[in-house]
Parts: C-alpha cells; sequence; structure tokens
C-alpha cells in the first residue's frame, strides 16, 4: 500500500503535493536561497534542516534555545542559519547548516526575539527584534553585536525584513508602526504610513524589486508599501464585510520571489492562506483546512457521483474536501466550539452529514451548500460516537444512546455498559460498551429494540462498521484487537486481525465487502482480507500521534486517512484481495 497523496494544503497548481515531514511541534520554516534546503524550528528549542530533494532526509538537527523558536533566516551562501526564539540563558544563536558549528552570538535582548533577518549581499548583516522594543543590528561574519535601536518602537516588534538588493531594512510591530533603516549601517531613516493600520502588525514581506513591501495586521488588513514614497499601493481587507472576526487577522505573508504573476499569500489566525494577486481586489483563493487535530471522517457522493470527504477536528471546525482535487472548504454557519467526536452521512440522495461535539450538540451540515443548517440538538451527555440508519440519527452518549429523525429526539436506549460506539446500516443498529458487549437492535422511530448480544472480546468496544450489505459487523477494541462477526446470528467470523498495539478508532468496508480497513492511536493503517485471513497490508506511521479516521473511497481502491497531524491522506491499495 503506497501513499498518493496528503492533503494538508494544495499550491495553486493542484498537481503537486504537500509531504508530511515536518514533526507536529513545528514553528516556523525557510527555504534556503539555493533552494535545495528547508530548516525548520520547533516548540522545543530544536533546527532541523531538511532535503528537499527525494525523500526529505533530515541533513542535521540542532538545539538553538531550550524554547520555541520564532523564526530564523539563512544567508546568500545558504551556509550559515540565525535562529531565534523564547529562551532562558540565550534567545538565538548563529550555526553552519551542515556541523551546527557556532559562526555568531545573538545577544543585545532582554526578551524574547520575535523575528530575524539576513542582508543577503556583503557585507553580512543581520538584524533581529523581539518583546523588549529593541532592534538590534549585528555585522558579520561571524555575526557580532553592533548597534541597538530601543526608541523607535513603543510596544513589541514583531517583523524584520532586508530588502532584497540589501539597501533598506524594515521593523514592523504591535505599536502599528513601520521604520525603515539603511541596510548597510543600520541608520534610522524615518517612519512611514502613521495610522493606515488600525491594529498591530505581525509580518512584513519585500517584493523581488525591492521598491515595495507588504504587511499584514490585526486589522484584517494585508497593504502593499511603496517604500520610497512611504504610501500604500494597494490594500486588502479579508474576512466578510463589516464583521470584526478575530478568526480574520492576518498574521503572516510573504512574497514569493519566484514567482511572475505579483502572487502574495498571507495566512489568517484561523489559518486560512489567501493568494492575493497585486492588482485584483479580491483573493484569487482561500486554501482552508485543518490546524488541529483532526478527529473524525466519513463521506458522501452526489447523484453525479462525485466524492466528498468530510473531517472534523479538536477545535470544532468541520471541514469538506473534494476529492478529485484536495480542495477544502471549511462549513459556514453556527459550527461547533469544541472536539468534534463524530460524523456522519445520512444515505445517498439526502444530503446531510450529522456531527456531535464536546460542546454537547449535534448539528448537521446541508451537503450541497456546505452550511450548517441550524438544527441544534442538545445532547444529554457527552458524545462518544454518531450513527445514520434510513431515516434516524443514533448518538451514542456517556447518558446512552439518543434517537433522532428529521432534528428532533424521538428517543432513548439505556444499553447494559456505558455506550463507547455506534453503527447503524438500514434499520440495524450496533451499540459497544465499555464491558466489551455489542448489542444488536432494530431501528424504530423512538427506540431501540435490542436482538442479539456478542461478547466481543475481553476489552471496551471502541469501533463498530457494518459491512454493505449489513450481513457483517466488524469490531475494534482498546486493545487492538478486530473482529468480525454475523449479524444474523452473532457468529464469530475472524478474530485472527490482532496486529494493532493501541485501541482502534476507526474501522471501514470495501463496496464489496471483502476488505476492511482499520486506524489506531499506534499511528498504523491496516488493510485485511476476508477471503484471506492470513493476509494483510501495513502502513506503519501512518499519522504521526495517531490514526483517527479511515474511509474507502468508491473506486474500491483506494483509501482515505485522517489522524492527530491535522492532514487527510490517501492510499492507495495493490496486492490484495
Amino acid at each position: 500500500m503506497r501513499k498518493e497523496n496528503v492533503w494538508l494544503m494544495r499550491p495553486v497548481n493542484r498537481s503537486s503535493c504537500v509531504r508530511s515531514i515536518i514533526p507536529l511541534s513545528l514553528g516556523i520554516a525557510r527555504f534556503s536561497p539555493s533552494g535545495f534546503y528547508v530548516a525548520s524550528g520547533d516548540a522545543t528549542g530544536l533546527v532541523r534542516v531538511w532535503d528537499c530533494v527525494g525523500e526529505g532526509t533530515t541533513k542535521g538537527e540542532y538545539s538553538i534555545v531550550n524554547g520555541r523558536i520564532n523564526d530564523l533566516a539563512w544567508d546568500g551562501d545558504s551556509q550559515r542559519i540565525i535562529a531565534v526564539g523564547d529562551g532562558k540563558q540565550r534567545y538565538g544563536h548563529c550555526i553552519t547548516w551542515d556541523s551546527g558549528n557556532t559562526v555568531g552570538e545573538i545577544y543585545g535582548h532582554t526578551q524574547q526575539i520575535n523575528s530575524v533577518s539576513i542582508r543577503q549581499q556583503r557585507p553580512l548583516r543581520a538584524a533581529a527584534a523581539g518583546d523588549d522594543k529593541n532592534l538590534v543590528f549585528y555585522h558579520g561574519a561571524p555575526f557580532k553585536f553592533n548597534t541597538g535601536i530601543r526608541d523607535k518602537h513603543t510596544n513589541y516588534i514583531y517583523g524584520v525584513g532586508f530588502s532584497p538588493d540589501g539597501s533598506t531594512l524594515v521593523s514592523v510591530g504591535a505599536d502599528r508602526k513601520i521604520w525603515l533603516y539603511d541596510g548597510k549601517t543600520g541608520e534610522p531613516k524615518g517612519q512611514i504610513g502613521e495610522g493606515e493600520h488600525k491594529g498591530s502588525i505581525f509580518s512584513v514581506s519585500w517584493s523581488k524589486d525591492s521598491k515595495k513591501f507588504v504587511t499584514a495586521s490585526a486589522d484584517r488588513t494585508v497593504k502593499i508599501w511603496d517604500a520610497e514614497a512611504g504610501k500604500v499601493c494597494q490594500s486588502w481587507t479579508l474576512g466578510e464585510e463589516g464583521s470584526s472576526n478575530v478568526r480574520d487577522q492576518q498574521v503572516g505573508v510573504v512574497w514569493p520571489s519566484g514567482r511572475s504573476d505579483n502572487l502574495l499569500i498571507s495566512l489568517s489566525l484561523s489559518g486560512d492562506l489567501n493568494y492575493l494577486v497585486e492588482g485584483t481586489p479580491e483573493p484569487r483563493q482561500v486554501i482552508q483546512g485543518h490546524q488541529k487535530s483532526i478527529t473524525s471522517l466519513t463521506q458522501s457522493r452526489s447523484e453525479a457521483k462525485a466524492e466528498t470527504l468530510w473531517t472534523g477536528s479538536f477545535d470544532g471546525r468541520v471541514c469538506s474536501w473534494d476529492v478529485s482535487t484536495g480542495a477544502a472548504e471549511e462549513a459556514d454557519g453556527d459550527c461547533h466550539s469544541a472536539y468534534v467526536a463524530g460524523l456522519a452521512s445520512t444515505p445517498e440522495g439526502t444530503g446531510r452529514i450529522y456531527s456531535v461535539a464536546w460542546d454537547d450538540t449535534l448539528r448537521s451540515v446541508d451537503v450541497g451548500a456546505r452550511t450548517y443548517t441550524g438544527s441544534n440538538s442538545k445532547l444529554s451527555g457527552q458524545p462518544k460516537s454518531v450513527a445514520a440508519g434510513d431515516s434516524t440519527v443514533l448518538v451514542g452518549t456517556s447518558e446512552g444512546v439518543e434517537i433522532y429523525k428529521d432534528g428532533k429526539k424521538t428517543g432513548d436506549f439505556k444499553p447494559k455498559s456505558t455506550v463507547t460506539a455506534v453503527a447503524a446500516r438500514g434499520n440495524v443498529a450496533a451499540v459497544g460498551g465499555e464491558d466489551s458487549t455489542v448489542q444488536i437492535c432494530e431501528i424504530s422511530n423512538s427506540s431501540l429494540s435490542p436482538k442479539t448480544d456478542i461478547k466481543a472480546s475481553r476489552n471496551p468496544v471502541s469501533a463498530l462498521a457494518f459491512s454493505p450489505d449489513g450481513s457483517l459487523l466488524a469490531i475494534g477494541d482498546s486493545r487492538g484487537r478486530v473482529l468480525v462477526y454475523q449479524v444474523a446470528d452473532g457468529r464469530l467470523v475472524t478474530d485472527r486481525w490482532t496486529a494493532h498495539t493501541a485501541r482502534i478508532t476507526s474501522i471501514a468496508w470495501n463496496e464489496s465487502g471483502t476488505l476492511l480497513a482499520s486506524g489506531s492511536l499506534d499511528t498504523n493503517l491496516f488493510v485485511w482480507s476476508l477471503a484471506n485471513q492470513g493476509d494483510w497490508l501495513q502502513v506503519s506511521n501512518a499519522h504521526k500521534e495517531g490514526v483517527n479516521g479511515v474511509a474507502w473511497l468508491a473506486d474500491g481502491s483506494r483509501i482515505a486517512s485522517v489522524g492527530a497531524d491535522a492532514a487527510v491522506k490517501i492510499w492507495k491499495v495493490e496486492g490484495l484481495e
């Protein structure tokens, strides 16, 4: 089984994909000027250098500070890196990328450093700025303190940057000020744009011709500036007109140097990437997705057989993903405010996705409009799982199973033990419990009628899935076992699948009912063959810190998976029948 795609985010050219090689605690990443390497900094103070060619192997790992890395910069020769952040003994350090040898000391700051930039021409210069309102100028190499400028900014400095030609340095900060300096001497040239931004300025980036730069602000705007005239050339306001949503604050911006179309990319606090083109008033494109652990996965198909994945995450966000393009869209409307515990799609053609979350609500999304319907139901307890039958929706909570029809609660079911998982197919439901028992029930509008009890294992049930024809039930438990039973009489079909080493989080059948996929907290993804029970496929470390959802795509040869790494991955299944 091989990985076909990773939908962390998609570039304008959707034919390429982004590999998930960076650790979850990543805080910053920068390409080297040569384009052959990427340096990343994480929350532990570690800088890693990655090869951009081939498999993305790590070329070096270096401890810089004993805290978070906030920013880093390469020199023009792609030899030296300055990394800065929030440390205790020091706030930054300069090293060679290939050996980690010290080639300068970053001193002169009394609080965390937020931003650093290196002049790409000789003589080498560097500038760093942070929470102490101090911009420090360094001469190199090796880099050493030259001067500190404390009287220009009156609040935190969030961004500094040398122009590509090295003539000018710019700084921006929480005081909404923009200061320009001589790139060689560090002498202040003057302040520009006073009063233009109405909120903190978080980021700045230069155009490749060094004549303009762009800023991103908490006032939800991105502005292009004429560096010589000190005037705004163009401004975009992101988010809905007239709103003041904190999620639309612009916290980052970059003006890519390798493009000819004047594309800029800004980052919203929500995590959205906004593709802006100079001279056009509206974003060309907005890239959406998840920034937190993806906790749930389901799928829907339109009457035209177009296939869509639906995902929910730790922060309550629900997104739809077009399988053909990898494009994501966040569901609009009155969304969840906490961990999404489950998603369920109604039968094909009915057009609803039901979601439950730790805000203790059941909500529904209109599949066609990609918006919440406004039908919110308060649950009696914390939800564990949700399933949709032909005409009813079942929600497993800490208090039992709640039954809904057309968005209204019609009944309850109290199982023998605490509910851990629910599944439904047609008018049949399965309810798994802490006591390792699964109850097979008939669904009516207002109740569940128990028909068969299955004592699945000695461990609590953690996942359930009916085969497409409803004749088989797959059961996953908290110790990593996957079992299959006949629904009609509770007869065991197989209990051989024990390769997982942690709780099963999700199970999914292919449409023919011959193969079964399972995901687990052990980070692994397995595909099992019902006909040849001793044969299986395994993907180790499919998702860092755990696989939280699996689903088969309609073609029967691909699997979608989601996990704690906030990624949606598509896998090609080969060599198993």
